[in-house]
Parts: structure tokens; C-alpha cells; sequence
């Protein structure tokens, strides 16, 4: 099928450092301003355009080809959940490719790239080296950017610009839910998801495996609640987790009272990390696509995880009762904590990938066995969080 929209408009892309990358825009005829980060991703640009952890990002996919196979429809499942994105719009603050692909065909694609970008209002650049601005963003850090379209793009004057930074904003009041939301209503199990950005197949993961899912705001006092559920879910979200004060309050709360399991992914780790006393750290480029490998500390195993994040736990010395569940294999930044003796543990990575692996699925299982144990049975915590994925491994030997 055929790109309907012809935009040749010239654009560039301003690094606060100084470089400046030429190209031409695709996607709506708009100036954006917005933190320069890459992903190794090779498909699934769909869904990382809408997860919300990319919110006041400039995304720029080392991947060559883009847009080759368009934008699905808004198809929901049975659970009310969008199908093909992980929230109901394009997060991203504008995206860099180095060859849009201006004929796509897939079964399910409905529009272009291009029309969806211009839909939504959202800047796009091809044309541009991503081999080379990659590599800058490795070597200098992610860096502060402006994505500019039209003949003001040709004017290479970095000195004039502001570049404001969205990690000074607190990004995840800006993503989160502002009122509470329940999914699969009829399921055995209740869970509270302190939404800080959430991706819909988070969602899905925890409906389609029987779960009741109540979504509530990021600073939503869960604990005054908590005869109301039976575990807790921490959820991915943007920006410094420095900014959700309330929620790690409310997660200190919880570890030193609550007698029920918690979960939490990405940020969810951040927060959870932050509220036994640990603290973060910015990366310098932070780790962002589907083929980041970490290790599991207690047997050894390693996966090839999906990640999405540029902040990272400092866990080199670790509170008391508390132990590294999963670290880095390439970069040795911690990818996950357990608490020693409660039902409480996190992990840096996304178990559930889409796109991308999904070797760590098992998270879930693992976590809504603790909830039905504690539950159902009125049993306490004592299996290790690598029981579940020791028995997988064994069953595929």
C-alpha cells in the first residue's frame, strides 16, 4: 500500500552539544523540543512510540528501516486493552529514522507511519545517519535535542536555542491515571497497579492470567485501601523517579506494614528500590531496546530482556534484608532487587516484551503464585523467586 501523504519538508535535528543532523520530515510540520535517546529495537515501533516511558523523548531507532509494515487499528481485546499500542496515543516527543519506508503493507496496518505521525501532531525525521548520532548519543550521553521543521531547520545557529529539560518535570503526574480504573472485574485475584506510565501488555499479563486490575494514580494512598486487594503492581513510567515523592512514601509504607505481595517493573523497581534506601543514578545513555542481557545473581541464568530506561539503582551497598535479584551483564547496573523475607521484589527490565523477548514472562506466574499462596492458603513467603524459572528451565533440558 502506498504512502498517501507527500511531505518533503526539510528538517533537522539540534543537539544541545553542538551537532546538528539534516534530514527531511515525514511527520507533522511542527518544532518539538525533548531529550535525544536510541533504541536497538528491530521492530515494534508502534508500541515504543506509545509507551508512555518515552514521554519528553526525541526517539531516534538504530534500526534502518522504518515504517515498512504502517500502524495498526485500535483493536482492543476482550479486556478492554488496545491490541497493537501501549497507551491510547504517541508518547514521544518526535522520532529520527534513517530511511522511512514510504509503501508499507501488513494485515493489520490501517494508515502510514507518516499519517499517523501527522495525525497526532508529532514531528518525524529520515534522511538522517543514525549510525553516527548513535554513536554520539553512546560516547557524550543522551543529550538534550530539538527536532525543527521547515526552512528555519537550514539555520545551523545552536546558540540561540533553550533547550529545556523534561526530566526536571514530573513526568509520570503527567502520564498517570487521575482516576481509578478496573480491568477483568470478574478476576479471582484483586490488584492494586500504582500506574506511573503503564503499558497496556502489563495489563494484559496480569487480566489474562486471572487477575482483577484496578489502575490508580501514582500518588494514590493504596495502603488506606489495602483490605480492598491482594497484591500490588509497580509500573514503568518516564523521567527521574526523584519526582514521585508520594509513591515511594506510600511504598515505605507498605514494606514495613503491608502483608501482601508487590511487584514492580522499570520504574517500579526505581520507586521500590528508593523506599528501602537505596539510591539512583542518571545513565549515561541509559538501556533501551530488546536485546539487553541480565543475569540472575542466584543461578546464574541469563536472559535476553526488552528495557526501556535511562535511570538505574545504586546497589552497591544493599539495605538490610534486602538482596540484588538481577544485574546488567553488559553495563553491571542493577536490573532488579528482592526483599530477603516478604513477597516483595522488582526488576529493571519489561518480562512483558511486546515486541521483544518474552523469556521473563514467568515474573508474572511468579508474582500471582505469592498472591494466591498468601490468599488462599494464608501462607507466607517461602519459595525464591527463582524456583519458577529453575522448574522452566528443566522442563525445555
Amino acid at each position: 500500500m502506498s504512502n498517501t501523504v507527500n511531505n518533503t519538508l526539510p528538517a533537522s535535528l539540534k543537539l544541545k552539544t553542538g551537532q546538528i543532523f539534516h534530514g527531511t520530515s515525514f511527520g507533522a510540520p511542527v518544532n518539538t523540543f525533548g531529550e535525544a535517546v536510541f533504541t536497538t529495537s528491530l521492530v515494534g515501533y508502534p508500541e515504543s512510540m506509545t509507551d508512555p516511558s518515552y514521554t519528553g523523548q526525541i526517539l531516534v531507532f538504530t534500526q534502518p528501516l522504518i515504517g515498512n509494515y504502517g500502524v495498526p487499528g485500535q483493536d482492543k481485546d476482550e479486556f478492554g486493552l488496545y491490541k497493537y499500542f501501549e497507551s491510547d496515543g504517541i508518547q514521544v516527543e518526535g522520532i529520527i529514522v534513517n530511511d522511512y519506508a514510504t509503501e508499507y503493507s501488513h494485515w493489520t496496518a490501517v494508515e502510514s507511519l507518516s499519517e499517523w505521525c501527522i495525525r497526532h501532531n508529532v514531528p518525524a525525521i529520515s534522511g538522517v545517519d543514525t549510525r553516527a548520532l548513535t554513536q554520539i548519543l553512546r560516547d557524550q550521553g543522551s543529550t538534550l535535542a530539538q527536532i525543527c521543521v521547515g526552512e528555519e531547520s537550514t539555520i545551523d545557529n545552536i546558540s540561540a536555542l533553550e533547550f529545556p529539560n523534561p526530566n526536571e518535570e514530573n513526568l509520570v503526574a503527567k502520564v498517570s491515571t487521575k482516576v481509578p480504573i478496573t480491568y477483568n472485574p470478574k478476576g479471582e485475584l484483586k490488584i492494586a497497579v500504582i500506574d506511573c506510565g503503564v503499558k497496556q501488555n502489563i495489563l494484559r499479563c496480569l487480566a489474562s492470567r486471572g487477575a482483577c486490575v484496578t489502575v490508580l494514580p501514582y500518588n494514590y494512598d493504596f495502603n488506606a485501601v489495602a483490605d480492598q486487594f491482594d497484591g500490588v503492581f509497580v509500573s514503568n513510567g518516564p523521567g527521574s523517579p526523584v519526582a514521585c515523592v508520594e509513591t515511594i512514601k506510600n511504598l515505605k509504607a507498605a514494606i514495613d506494614h503491608l502483608k501482601k505481595p508487590i511487584f514492580g517493573i522499570c520504574m517500579g523497581n526505581l520507586l521500590l528500590g528508593m523506599a528501602a534506601g537505596l539510591q539512583v543514578y542518571k545513565l549515561p545513555f541509559g538501556n533501551r531496546g530488546h536485546n539487553q542481557p541480565a543475569l540472575n545473581v542466584d543461578t546464574g541464568l541469563c536472559y535476553i530482556t526488552s528495557q526501556n530506561h535511562g535511570y538505574a539503582l545504586n546497589d552497591t551497598c544493599m539495605p538490610k534484608s534486602w538482596k540484588r535479584l538481577f544485574v546488567n551483564a553488559n553495563d553491571g547496573s542493577n536490573e532488579g532487587i528482592q526483599h530477603e523475607s516478604k513477597p516483595i521484589f522488582s526488576v529493571q527490565f519489561h518480562p512483558e516484551a511486546k515486541g521483544g523477548p518474552q523469556d521473563t514472562v514467568y515474573l508474572f506466574e511468579e508474582f500471582l503464585k505469592h498472591v494466591r499462596a498468601q490468599k488462599v492458603e494464608n501462607e507466607g513467603f517461602h519459595a525464591s523467586i527463582s524456583d519458577l524459572q529453575t522448574s522452566t528451565v528443566a522442563a525445555f533440558a
